[in-house]
């Protein structure tokens, strides 16, 4: 098993860039708010860590492809996931739904799994988890991304609000968009460059 910090550090980066703004942060923050956010956490980091499981699982297989295919279906990826970011309001503003008071570890914990575990197949993370794992390596990217999603989750629901208050989530997603769209250009130029 080979550890690549840089690896790693990207795969943190562009998760949690492309998970701040997502629907999951605002559900963390609404359970955390009828919750005992601790539990919520354990419950949403189980959910994270499953899927990215599955995306590593499905980049390893599209990593045994031959190099030129990868870079090429990781820019398409990764210009994906731009595109997705850079477009303009995507309606996670209609995201105020009404949430039960839920007590108890097993009752949270399982109500914070579900929602993440359902909410996220076939989010932006997950595809761009498998895309990091087949050009970056299997145990660098999960390693980065389930820390990445693990921390949003945590900052959802210590700080959820301040940054709501103080730093426009168009201009994370803005961010975000735009280091995907240098990734997608990067992908690109490896494919002639190799």
């Amino acid at each position: 098993m080979h550890l690549d910090p840089l690896a790693i550090l990207t795969a943190f980066g562009l998760i949690f860039l492309a998970e701040l703004p997502d629907k999951t942060m605002f559900a963390s923050l609404a359970m955390g708010t009828r919750m005992r956010p601790l539990y919520v956490w354990f419950g949403t980091s189980s959910a994270f860590i499953v899927h990215v499981a599955i995306a590593v699982g499905a980049g390893g297989l599209i990593g045994l492809l031959p190099d030129w295919i990868v870079k090429l279906v990781s820019a398409v990826l990764f210009a994906f996931g731009a595109f997705m970011l850079l477009r303009s309001g995507s309606g996670d503003d209609d995201e105020d739904e009404e949430i039960k008071t839920v007590t108890g570890f097993w009752p949270v914990y399982s109500t914070a799994f579900m929602a993440v575990f359902i909410s996220e197949w076939g989010d932006l993370t997950q595809i761009t988890t498998a895309n990091l794992a087949a050009s970056n390596g299997a145990w660098s990217t999960a390693i980065g991304s389930a820390i990445a999603l693990m921390s949003v989750s945590a900052l959802a629901l210590l700080a959820g609000r301040f940054i709501a208050k103080r730093v426009p989530l168009k201009t994370v997603q803005r961010i975000g968009g735009l280091c995907m769209l240098g990734l997608a250009i990067w992908s690109v130029v490896e494919i002639f460059t190799s």
